[in-house]
């Protein structure tokens, strides 16, 4: 009898059991610590993006490269990601995602962990710095350069940075000016020598010179200089009569995150006003060096309408995303063209590449044989001329169009 009673007992609470079971998946289910924030998990793969550059089996330049990718990856972020979630805070949204926070306590955790990554790509900078040092490779600053630097960089500052720089100055009749997204610019504060008020200029550094210039070797030894470093040498130049009290680099991202409806009228018009819109995009991050003055650091954050908390003040280079282009010397043009007459006929001997036929019935072919080939002036290489057939009642006759050589 004891032992009956023993076992309903045992099957009573085994079903006891099962039936709590499935309550506790649920729960389990249900639970924030299952999942993990998907921003969060987004920065933690950029972080071993950033673990290739101490990868010695890589090449020591593609570790650089491999920087300047988590570099424009961050970027990416800022203007896409957190551009969505400062959306959702700005609208008011509380709704708690899986993992259990809101748009604001998760914009908040993850830009704490982007500053933590952004000081580890400058920890990895430091130290791919040293081992280009030892492939004789350098990025010098303005106080170890020799008298023929300077007199070297002069010639080049009048000849190819000075005709395309703007500078402006900022006072009540010359408001702030807008700075388009990853903009690049130095901030100065300058007291004048004659004796006039004090005035703050700004110095935006168009996109289409090269972030790093080359100096002329010495001993085998490669070097380069930043574009900001070369322009601040300079400054006497562009604001005659001033000296200069207060400089310091920055950089803003913009939101670029672009919403659309699947059921617009017009989506050609939709797309068209969006793209402006992007370009204009609210301010979301400022970057700007540690040798910034605090007073002028505050001026531009000001200006700009950024909260404090999307400003990163930053030990080393700004615009890591710029170490992967290779400086376009005039040199380096040509330097993959072909060099030979027999190698230049080879190229000019290559198949014919037609693509399909679009939609509007137009062909596209690139035929280097032909007799509509051109060559280009600088370098002599043979170039094909693009030729569009398309169907049309008033003319038979190809149209051609000369493809300009990109070398």
């Amino acid at each position: 009898m004891d032992s009956a009673t023993s076992a309903i007992t045992e099957h009573e609470a085994s079903a006891e059991q099962k039936r709590e079971a499935p309550a506790e998946a649920l729960d389990l289910l249900k639970s924030p610590e299952r999942f993990v924030n998907r921003e969060f998990s987004w920065l933690q793969f950029n972080r071993r993006v950033l673990e290739e550059t101490l990868n010695t089996a890589h090449p020591l330049l593609e570790r650089v490269r491999f920087l300047s990718i988590s570099a424009a990856n961050l970027d990416e972020f800022f203007m896409v990601r957190v551009a969505g979630l400062e959306g959702q805070v700005r609208s008011g949204l509380s709704l708690r995602s899986p993992d259990g926070l809101t748009p604001a306590e998760t914009l908040e955790s993850i830009l704490t962990e982007v500053d933590n990554l952004q000081m580890e790509q400058q920890a990895s900078l430091a130290v791919l710095q040293q081992y280009l040092a030892k492939e004789d490779i350098l990025i010098v600053r303005p106080a170890s350069l020799s008298a023929q630097d300077r007199s070297w960089l002069a010639n080049e500052f009048d000849q190819a940075i000075f005709p395309v720089l703007t500078p402006l100055s900022i006072d009540p009749a010359h408001p702030f000016p807008f700075i388009p997204n990853l903009g690049f610019s130095i901030g100065l504060q300058l007291v004048s020598k004659t004796g006039r008020d004090p005035m703050t200029a700004l110095l935006r550094l168009p996109v289409a010179l090269d972030r790093f210039v080359r100096l002329p070797d010495v001993k085998n030894v490669i070097r380069y200089i930043t574009l900001e470093d070369v322009v601040s040498q300079f400054i006497d130049r562009l604001f005659p009569g001033y000296e200069v009290k207060g400089s310091g680099t920055f950089r803003i991202i913009r939101d670029s995150d672009i919403e659309v409806e699947e059921e617009a009228e017009d989506l050609v018009r939709l797309f068209e006003t969006a793209l402006k819109r992007r370009r204009r995009g609210s301010v979301i991050r400022i970057e700007t060096d540690s040798e910034m003055p605090a007073s002028l650091r505050q001026f531009v954050v000001q200006e700009l309408g950024v909260p404090e908390n999307r400003v990163a003040v930053l030990p080393g280079l700004l615009a890591l995303n710029t170490l992967r282009k290779s400086p376009r010397r005039r040199a380096r043009i040509c330097a993959s063209s072909p060099t030979t007459r027999a190698s230049r006929n080879a190229y000019a001997n290559t198949r014919a590449t037609v693509l399909r036929p679009s939609a509007k019935r137009t062909w596209w072919s690139t035929t280097p044989t032909n007799p509509s080939t051109s060559s280009c002036s600088s370098c002599c290489r043979l170039r094909a001329i693009r030729t569009c057939w398309r169907s049309s009642r008033r003319s038979t006759e190809p149209r051609t169009t000369a493809r300009s050589c990109a070398r």
